[in-house]
């Protein structure tokens, strides 16, 4: 019998929803159905694979009110969740028209040492990719890897996260209304139902902390497949003294709170010059304190609740070990339990020292714990004081004094005045640095690429060589 799993509301904390975890047998049964079509489904070829995903695109926008309604409930927030559900669609069709021009056209090479050689490589994509995605963005975590995938000619499995499950049930009679019911299948569960899967598949996609991000690369090893991990950050935000203060604290507060700093690419830590370190504190705050949660009434406010009632009490731990240590809480710093979900508001600290939890482990929640600096060496110095590497940003008088600071930050992305811009913009290709992931890029060209292995094909133009050829 499958293990039923309790899913909680974010927003009440009931329980008021269950999942049937998949089993490895069932896993083992889904996947040889997805093998079964998979030569089919490559051979379509590209153009027909790219009307496809147009056509999926269409019924997900059909029936867009009944997935936002449903992501609504995953995560406790409504704008978000349409905005979620409406980008998915984007890049439905922004892979279906961009993948055409992104396949290369082998052509023979001449050899570069020997001339009577020559060489083609032809493109061939793994078979089954399995992707295990996240409970923030639950949606466009599952289809970020999943579309490129499909459309490389592979088949694909996802395991969403047990915190976030109930849209995946809804986009799945979609999926089957589109004729992609074996080329793209969903299973739940936890932990156990991810590990089966990567025993299953050619190429895994995970995204989430490092420890089990960890986990998922062993696994991965021990069958000799590649793992494509984005895993934690801990994003730096530098800002110089030639910055607009009032731009600058603005977008501080937003790249940190933004769907409850429950984003890998949140601002979590922000360097300021001593100099204007005062007057950009008291005007952070003050923005801080006018921001509001979205309860009791979704449709208003800015802010959700927790998704995973567990991260409030590791949020929570961590100011707490920040005032131990002598920081100032200037807005927030209380975890709330409204309707029985979990609530912080901003929570500005200050007085912040790297021998802090808030400055070295993740948040993952809507803090911003600001701290001083003398010289532009010093900030970065600081910013790279981490084992976390995903992205960073910069806000300095222009984007050439931007770059130039950014230019030293040991990261895969740099937001130049601005800040989280990965969360906005997917056509740079980025990899991670440090602990904070592995594999390829999920944006730009490298994201549809990584999905294929070269075949190359070597031809002689003259005769072989004999064995009397090689003799001594």
């Amino acid at each position: 019998m499958n293990e039923t799993i309790d899913i909680k509301n974010p927003r009440t904390g009931e329980v008021d929803y269950h999942i049937n975890a998949t089993n490895p047998a069932d896993i083992s049964n889904l996947a040889s159905r997805a093998l079964a079509v998979q030569s089919e489904w490559l051979a379509i070829g590209l153009e027909e694979r790219c009307k496809a995903i147009s056509t999926f695109a269409d019924l997900l926008e059909t029936h867009s009110t009944s997935v936002i309604r449903t992501l609504e409930i995953d995560t406790g927030r409504r704008m978000l969740a349409r905005a979620e559900t409406l980008g998915v669609i984007s890049n439905l069709r922004n892979w279906a028209s961009l993948a055409p021009t992104l396949m290369p056209t082998p052509e023979w090479t001449q050899g570069r040492a020997k001339h009577n050689f020559k060489h083609i490589n032809e493109y061939v994509p793994y078979k089954l990719v399995g992707v295990i995605s996240p409970w923030n963005f639950p949606m466009m975590l599952s289809f970020i890897d999943a579309i490129p995938a499909l459309l490389a000619g592979a088949v694909v499995m996802i395991k969403p996260s047990e915190v976030t499950p109930r849209f995946a049930d809804v986009v799945t009679p979609i999926i089957k209304a589109a004729g992609l019911q074996d080329q793209l299948i969903f299973v739940q569960g936890g932990s156990a139902t991810g590990a089966a899967l990567i025993d299953h598949v050619e190429c895994v996609c995970f995204t989430g902390s490092v420890p089990t991000g960890r986990k998922v690369a062993l696994k991965a090893a021990e069958n000799l497949i590649p793992a494509n991990l984005e895993l934690g950050g801990k994003d730096p935000l530098i800002i110089t003294k030639d910055a607009d203060l009032n731009a600058a604290t603005s977008l501080a507060l937003r790249a940190s709170v933004l769907a409850t700093g429950q984003a890998c690419q949140s601002i979590e830590r922000v360097y300021v010059p001593n100099a204007i370190y005062e007057t950009f504190m008291e005007q952070l705050a003050e923005k801080a304190r006018g921001v509001k949660l979205n309860y009791p009434d979704i449709s208003k406010g800015h802010i959700g609740p927790f998704i995973f009632e567990r991260q409030a009490s590791i949020v929570a731990a961590q100011i707490e070990d920040a005032k131990a240590k002598g920081a100032k809480v200037l807005t927030g710093g209380t975890i709330l339990s409204h309707g029985g979900g979990r609530w912080l508001e901003p929570t500005v600290i200050a007085s912040v020292t790297h021998d802090m939890d808030i400055m070295r482990e993740e948040t993952f929640g809507p803090v911003i714990p600001v701290m001083g600096y003398e010289t532009i060496e010093e900030a970065l110095f600081l910013a790279n004081d981490t084992e976390f590497g995903l992205s960073g940003a910069v806000f300095a008088e222009n984007i050439d004094a931007a770059k130039a600071i950014g230019k030293h930050i040991e990261a895969g992305a740099i937001s130049l005045m601005d800040g989280a811009l990965t969360g906005q913009y997917f056509d740079a290709g980025k990899q991670s640095f440090k602990n904070s992931g592995l594999g390829g890029s999920r944006m730009g060209v490298n994201g549809f690429l990584r999905f294929f292995r070269q075949k190359a094909y070597i031809a002689n133009t003259t005769a072989p060589l004999r064995l009397e050829d090689f003799s001594e």
